[in-house]
């Protein structure tokens, strides 16, 4: 007992050391005569990391501990041969190209050794403290945390940062919004440009799904609270698939941005603004499936050059809408499109269809197609005179019309200049953000099905009826409940966070304090190029308004406030006067 707290101690210690030697080695720069003596170090550490995983292995004596460190320790043999062949290879290259080469495998392997160490640290804290909703809350403020200190690394900017700056953009990035204090293209190098991403794709897909992926490769088993809280979170039904649908999520969304990227990169292959096109082609495929709206370009979308590159943008809205679908509805829809495939050319394996597409779906499809098309209708028609006005083509006019229905939706990507759109438009914008995108996806706002359901509601006490049925189907008084207690917080969150910013920013007008705090709360990221220019303490109310909007107001209260046990009792109806 005594020598696996030694080890385990070691092992926290060893955890720390690599961590801070990544920091060093990303985020500050080192005399080409002391690089080799990096190098040097990274070979040292791997192979402590390999002994000392060897000799733990015959300290454990469970088999998911034990497959876990075995795991470690193939992982890290790999790179350390990876390494070495690097270096055989390219042995006639000068000792700082060597250099440069080899750590890089290095770089690599470290990360995600501490990527899979960081997601059972993660699992351990599930384990001692369960609450669903404050873990969730306070993994999302850690990594922003974490986010604005590697950002203010001397090597991620071009010209420095300061904390309030960097926290901005580490929160913006984490919960995919997309406003930005600073440039994005100019204001950090490629490295921060990549932390941005990395931080992009986590708040994206949430941290419990990144953890519930190695557990599931690493370990026997998962507890029935972890299950309980990746349930909610990936909205499933079936405890008992939960973790693989976790796998599938990851899984699902590295594979439709690599699709997104390489046809990304199809699109700007013969553009010549675009400097580093591979890099460009991820970082956008990442950042619209995400909803998150960060480009390297300067002016997004509405960069001369890529104005007019109708496919690119194509490509972008297919990846925003799958992003704001939801993963459980586009797994739905597969598995609809599996069934109607296999009875369709397979008579003898005949599956059910019979209500494969969900209530759920449905209403999300629905409600979700409405709003693009209305928002497509309106944009080609009523800004026909102002910024559809520089298209020449059908096609081009058809495609803005299409995007800037499509970006409002949490995305946040522009190809026009909203400075520039009629304020009748930018009502109508702030309409489609605040609505957002739909649950359990990496969009924001109040979500489709909310709006959907307090629509139904409307028409159904209209009609006198005390519940909302839909297709022989009838929606729990809960899940009403629930969806006007969102509407309602949505508004005082940014009825205060637009008061705060009048107060704060006294020479701007209240459409654009406006239309940047609904941008905030919905995590949408389009500005009237407002965000540059904020005061100290109108950062701080943004950036809480983000951080809100991601998370949920909701969700923070049920975490901090407790469920209530069932009651077994009613007191007395008395109904109170409404007009």
């Amino acid at each position: 007992m005594k020598n696996n707290k030694i080890f385990r101690n070691i092992y926290r210690f060893l955890d720390i050391a690599i961590l801070f030697f990544l920091i060093f080695d990303f985020g500050f720069s080192v005399d080409d005569d002391y690089k080799p003596y990096k190098l040097l170090g990274f070979f040292v550490i791997v192979l402590l990391l390999i002994a000392f995983n060897v000799m733990k292995s015959y300290q454990f004596k469970d088999k998911s501990s034990k497959k876990t460190v075995k795991f470690n320790i193939i992982f890290l043999l790999s790179t350390l041969i990876a390494a070495t062949s690097c270096l055989l290879y390219n042995s006639d290259d000068s000792i700082i190209d060597l250099t440069a080469k080899t750590k890089v495998i290095f770089e690599i392997g470290l990360f995600f050794y501490l990527l899979i160490r960081l997601t059972f640290l993660i699992k351990y804290i599930y384990k001692i403290y369960f609450n669903p909703a404050i873990l969730f809350v306070g993994s999302f403020g850690i990594f922003s945390l974490i986010g604005a200190l590697f950002l203010m690394l001397p090597k991620v900017t071009t010209h420095g940062i300061s904390f309030i700056d960097a926290l901005f953009t580490s929160t913006s990035a984490i919960c995919v919004t997309g406003l930005a204090v600073l440039d994005t293209a100019n204001d950090f190098t490629q490295l921060g440009q990549t932390v941005i991403m990395v931080l992009i794709q986590i708040g994206g897909l949430g941290i419990l799904t990144f953890t519930s992926f190695f557990a599931y490769f690493f370990k026997e088993s998962s507890s029935f609270s972890e299950g309980m809280y990746l349930k909610d979170f990936t909205a499933s039904e079936n405890l008992q698939d939960v973790f693989k649908i976790a796998v599938k999520i990851v899984l699902f969304t590295l594979g439709i941005e690599f699709v997104g990227a390489f046809l990304i990169y199809g699109s700007v292959n013969d553009i010549t603004s675009v400097e580093n096109k591979v890099f460009f082609s991820i970082f956008h495929a990442v950042s619209a499936f995400c909803n998150a709206g960060f480009s390297t370009s300067s002016t997004s979308f509405y960069d001369p050059g890529l104005r007019f590159e109708y496919s690119l943008q194509w490509v972008i809205m297919v990846l925003i809408i799958f992003g704001g679908l939801g993963y459980n509805i586009v797994f739905n829809i597969l598995t609809y499109l599996k069934n109607f495939i296999v009875n369709l050319f397979y008579k003898t394996k005949k599956l059910k269809s019979v209500r494969v597409i969900t209530l759920n779906s449905k209403l999300i499809l629905v409600t979700t197609s409405v709003l693009l098309v209305s928002g497509f209708i309106y944009f080609y028609f009523f800004e026909a005179n102002y910024t559809l006005k520089e298209h020449t083509s059908t096609f081009g006019k058809i495609t803005t019309a299409m995007f800037s229905s499509v970006t409002p939706r949490t995305a946040g990507f522009n190809t026009i200049d909203y400075t520039q759109v009629a304020t009748p438009s930018l009502l109508f914008v702030i309409l489609l953000m605040w609505i957002g995108a739909s649950p359990a996806s990496t969009g924001g706002g109040i979500k489709t099905s909310t709006f959907a359901i307090a629509t139904l509601n409307i028409f159904a006490t209209a009609k006198g009826k005390k519940r909302i049925e839909i297709n022989s189907r009838e929606i729990s008084s809960s899940t009403v409940n629930r969806a006007f207690a969102i509407i309602s917080i949505s508004l005082i969150v940014i009825g205060v966070a637009i008061i705060l910013l009048l107060f704060f920013e006294p020479d701007k007008t209240l459409m654009e304090i406006a239309f940047e705090c609904f941008s905030a709360y919905s995590t949408v990221g389009l500005s009237l190029n407002v965000t540059p220019t904020l005061s100290y303490n109108s950062k701080i109310v943004i950036i809480i308004v983000m951080f809100i909007g991601r998370i949920g107001m909701l969700n923070l209260l049920f975490g901090m406030l407790g469920q209530i046990g069932q009651k077994f009792y009613q007191y007395p109806q008395e109904n109170i006067l409404i007009n």
